[in-house]
């Protein structure tokens, strides 16, 4: 189940947003969760770093807002971001990868019209979605009766994700900005935190 909305703004620039839901815990179903030994170390043409410092920071700042653990980055993670957001940017909408593909990560994606928008408005985007937040188990957390509505914040906020690798890919007429998150969180019947 993925959430998906599509914002019309001034200047005909469209912005898409979508976030995962996991239906099974961690320990359970059939492809073993991913976790941090799978993800090897460093690796050539990366986001800047000053680009990743400012994306992690944004993530913290909200987590530590709430007294959650801050979150590491994966470079590993952010690779895999990458080579997705140019599948994405290719096709010219949103979509999440499989499970299998993805390693059982957590994905928030977003997508606006190519330079009309400053990518940390997608985390902003993803982040505001707090003001619709209920806490509760999933998927009765949203004010609005549809969860989609906030999960991207509740990935971004779940207690048990440890890292997060994002990237912006700017192809194809389209900025795409794929985050994954190490465990997945939207884990139905959970809280976030």
């Amino acid at each position: 189940m993925d959430g998906f909305k599509i914002i019309f703004a001034a200047g005909a620039a469209l912005i898409s947003l979508c976030a995962t839901v996991a239906t099974t815990s961690a320990s359970v179903g059939t492809g073993k969760p991913a976790d941090s030994s799978a993800y090897g170390r460093g690796y050539d043409n990366r986001m800047s770093d000053t680009r990743a410092v400012r994306m992690l920071d944004a993530h913290n700042r909200e987590r530590t807002r709430l007294g959650l653990p801050r979150l590491k980055w994966n470079r590993t993670l952010e690779r895999e971001a990458k080579h997705w957001g140019h599948e994405l940017a290719k096709r010219g909408r949103l979509e999440h990868a499989d499970q299998g593909t993805r390693n059982n990560t957590g994905e928030n994606l977003w997508m606006g019209s190519q330079g009309h928008w400053d990518v940390m408005t997608g985390i902003t985007m993803m982040i505001d979605e707090k003001r619709h937040y209920r806490h509760g188990n999933l998927p009765n957390i949203s004010s609005t009766g549809n969860w989609a509505d906030v999960a991207h914040y509740t990935q971004i906020v779940w207690r048990d994700t440890q890292e997060v690798g994002c990237s912006v890919v700017n192809d194809h007429g389209w900025d795409v900005l794929v985050c994954r998150y190490l465990p997945a969180g939207n884990v139905w019947g959970q809280k976030a935190y």
